[in-house]
């Protein structure tokens, strides 16, 4: 099971929480993103870019945090760049402990990777300066997980795939879940209704 995320997604964030819940089923294998690159190749705006979206992400999030007791306190600006967060995952081993300490970093701690004192503090609780993370090996990394995400049809974050099936958002984690269990009984499944979903003929196209 592989699961795609961008430090930048707060619903991303929200999703790292539930990540346990998952991991009882099968392992999960950590793939970060550049989710500008994800937006680039489908030619699509980022929920921030647009004014009125922007605001309702921000209060949906609050809102699930709060629904769900999720800690949550907002950075300074959105968006931002998280490549530094990104090539830091991946040098620092993109473990699980190391993921849960990024996204806490942004999520709970409110802070940026711009703000470059307390950057080079957490690169330094995995024993690692901010220049560590500026080598080609992670940068090709970070782009081959660009590439695999377009390859399984990623389009946005968080993104859970396996079994060849794609769940996108943290709204999906209940699904996805639910496909993990489907073979139990007491697995919500519904798999002849997914199926003529996903058969559903392509209709009127706008003019683009």
């Amino acid at each position: 099971m592989r699961w795609y995320f961008d430090f930048i997604s707060p619903f991303a964030y929200l999703q790292s929480t539930r990540l346990q819940e998952l991991a009882i089923h099968r392992e999960i294998e950590f793939m970060p993103v550049l989710f500008a690159g994800l937006l680039k190749h489908w030619g699509q705006l980022g929920p921030a870019e647009l004014p009125s979206k922007r605001q309702w992400t921000f209060e949906h999030c609050a809102w699930l945090a709060d629904r769900d007791g999720i800690t949550l306190n907002l950075p300074a600006a959105h968006p931002f760049n998280p490549l530094p967060l990104l090539r830091l995952c991946l040098t620092a081993g993109n473990t699980t402990a190391v993921v849960e300490r990024l996204f806490h970093y942004v999520w709970c701690d409110g802070l940026l990777p711009d703000n470059e004192e307390s950057f080079a503090a957490l690169c330094g609780e995995f024993g690692l300066k901010p220049a560590d993370t500026n080598n080609d090996y992670v940068k090709q990394q970070l782009r081959a997980n660009g590439e695999s995400a377009i390859a399984e049809g990623i389009f946005g974050v968080p993104s859970i795939t396996f079994d060849q099936q794609l769940f996108w958002g943290y709204d999906a984690t209940d699904m996805a879940l639910s496909g993990l269990t489907r073979d139990q009984p007491t697995s919500r499944w519904p798999a002849e209704k997914l199926a003529a979903a996903a058969r559903l003929p392509e209709g009127l196209q706008r003019k683009r």
